[in-house]
């Protein structure tokens, strides 16, 4: 682990093991389990009267959310297009190919707007990359909602596309630089809170101008995703810029001036500023150009490759497992099993938000407690379970093997099960391992390669779905779906680490290990584990 300061404390702690001090104290790290006392956990007194630490939690917990507001964009772009594309269908009379790539392709062209954010970021800095992908998906929003044809939508279209793609892959970015160890978890799966909550709200806009002439109602859902970008604005002017982005740059001043706003202690703000600086000293300042980090990328070390392989792999199996088809297409999906009214598929639809909202938000409260693996473990079991069912129901409705009124129960139940077992684990844990697990070098280029995988898998399944079903049946394409899902079981068994409670730079030597996980993970409580590294 290098030069490591590591202060003993006390005989012990009852295990055999000598305790360390609490991160944010005089030293980096702390068990997890130990007891402290509550008046040493808030830090220092402010003259406000409230604890340092009250203040700093709430401070960071404000920059994560304005952070993960262009998720919101993102979501609702997806909720509410599930939608909007039966009205669009009706009024600009498209057929079903033009459907896919107008839906799909969103997806796809996100991945120039994630390409372009690693580099962005880098030059000019995680928060104002945030503020361009505002500003692109305005304009690309405003142009569908007033488009008098095909053509101009699909203009719209490409453009909020770019802008989803610098969106999508910068807040997570940001939120992890930002954030301490112990929290990191909850706080880098905001950004996928919010797409749920977009989905949820792009579903209720769905349901609520469903009854306004098909030449109108849409136009106004689509409109209606500019109205988030007011709040983007303001953020801007109230978020500091990431302090690793800032050592980047030689601003250190700066950069200690954010740490202290976000640490619990000007002792706790000096050590993550002291790592920062090492991390960012490993390659000088020649290692941050562009071409050394894409040489490094597409030549890696062996640590390198297994974070590239664990990154981009998880980000591929998101979507691949089906998804975004299952969210794009739920109304397709209800259809089929048997329900006809537009108005009960929209409100079929709104409940599957709901319980994709709700699900995320157990996750957020479970990441840092739990830990990252069990949750991608229940996860994409549970995933794999719901898929098949949803398979199995759909091509017994088909045979008229079942009646159509279980059958629609069994297809509801499966979609808001799959979509809340996504919720709990894949969803959220996707993006904060992607954020986590890459060094300060590379984690703005690396998690971009990243964003794109996702993008390109999102759009490949949401442009193909409809094709794959007249070849297949619906129910036989989420049987595939299933099987992929079982897949992503194995890959999590064998490929993705535990990383809770980590600070960035130790993850980064987990890697480097290049051993099994359990025998190779920095364990915060063990001293002599540490000593060894040393």
């Amino acid at each position: 682990m290098g030069s490591m300061d590591l202060e003993e404390v006390g005989n012990g702690n009852g295990n055999g093991l000598p305790r360390l001090p609490r991160m944010g104290g005089k030293g980096k790290y702390m068990r997890m389990d130990a007891g402290v006392n509550e008046e040493e956990m808030e830090g220092e007194v402010l003259e406000t009267g409230r604890s340092r630490g009250s203040e700093s939690r709430r401070y960071v917990f404000a920059c994560a959310v304005f952070a993960s507001l262009n998720n919101v964009l993102l979501g609702y772009d997806v909720g509410v297009m599930s939608g909007c594309i039966l009205f669009i269908q009706k009024d600009l009379h498209i057929t079903e190919v033009q459907q896919e790539v107008l839906v799909g392709c969103l997806s796809i062209v996100s991945l120039l707007g994630s390409l372009a954010g690693g580099r962005t970021s880098d030059a000019v800095g995680r928060k104002w990359t945030m503020g361009l992908a505002a500003i692109v998906f305005q304009i690309g929003a405003a142009i569908m909602a007033f488009a008098p044809s095909f053509r101009v939508l699909m203009i719209g279209r490409l453009l909020a596309g770019v802008g989803i793609g610098f969106g999508v892959m910068i807040a997570p970015v940001y939120i992890a630089e930002i954030s301490p160890a112990v929290a990191r978890g909850s706080l880098t799966s905001f950004p996928e809170i919010f797409i749920n909550v977009g989905i949820l709200l792009g579903y209720i806009s769905n349901y609520a101008f469903s009854g306004l002439s098909e030449h109108i109602n849409w136009r106004i859902m689509l409109g209606v995703g500019i109205l988030p970008s007011v709040f983007i604005g303001f953020a801007l002017f109230v978020i500091p810029e990431s302090p690793r982005w800032l050592v980047m740059q030689k601003r250190v001043d700066e950069a200690r001036s954010v740490l202290t706003k976000v640490s619990e202690s000007e002792g706790d703000a000096e050590q993550r500023l002291a790592e920062i600086e090492k991390a960012a000293s490993v390659t000088g300042a020649e290692g941050y150009r562009d071409k050394a980090v894409w040489r490094e990328l597409l030549r890696p070390s062996p640590a390198v490759r297994r974070m590239m392989i664990t990154g981009f792999g998880i980000q591929c199996f998101q979507q691949v497992t089906g998804i975004d088809a299952t969210v794009y297409y739920s109304p397709t999906i209800f259809r089929d099993a048997g329900i006809k009214s537009d108005s009960k598929l929209l409100a079929a639809t709104v409940a599957v938000g709901f319980t994709k909202t709700i699900f995320i938000l157990v996750a957020t409260f479970l990441i840092d407690r739990v830990g990252r693996k069990p949750l991608l473990f229940v996860s994409t079991i549970g995933m794999t379970i719901c898929l098949f069912g949803l398979g199995l129901a759909l091509s017994l409705l088909k045979h008229e093997l079942v009646s159509t009124k279980l059958g629609i129960g069994a297809a509801m139940l499966a979609v808001c099960g799959n979509v809340a077992f996504f919720s709990v684990g894949m969803g959220p844990v996707c993006w904060v391992l992607s954020t986590e697990i890459f060094p300060l070098r590379l984690r703005a280029q690396a998690t971009a390669l990243g964003a794109v995988g996702n993008r390109v898998s999102s759009g490949l399944i949401a442009m193909s779905f409809l094709s794959v079903c007249r070849i297949l049946s619906v129910g036989g394409t989420f049987l595939i779906f299933s099987l992929i899902s079982a897949v992503s079981v194995v890959f999590v068994y064998k490929r993705v680490p535990e990383t809770k409670g980590k600070t960035l730079e130790q993850i980064e030597v987990l890697f480097q290990n290049g051993v099994e996980w359990e025998r190779s993970e920095v364990e915060l409580g063990d001293v002599e584990h540490l000593v060894q590294r040393n």
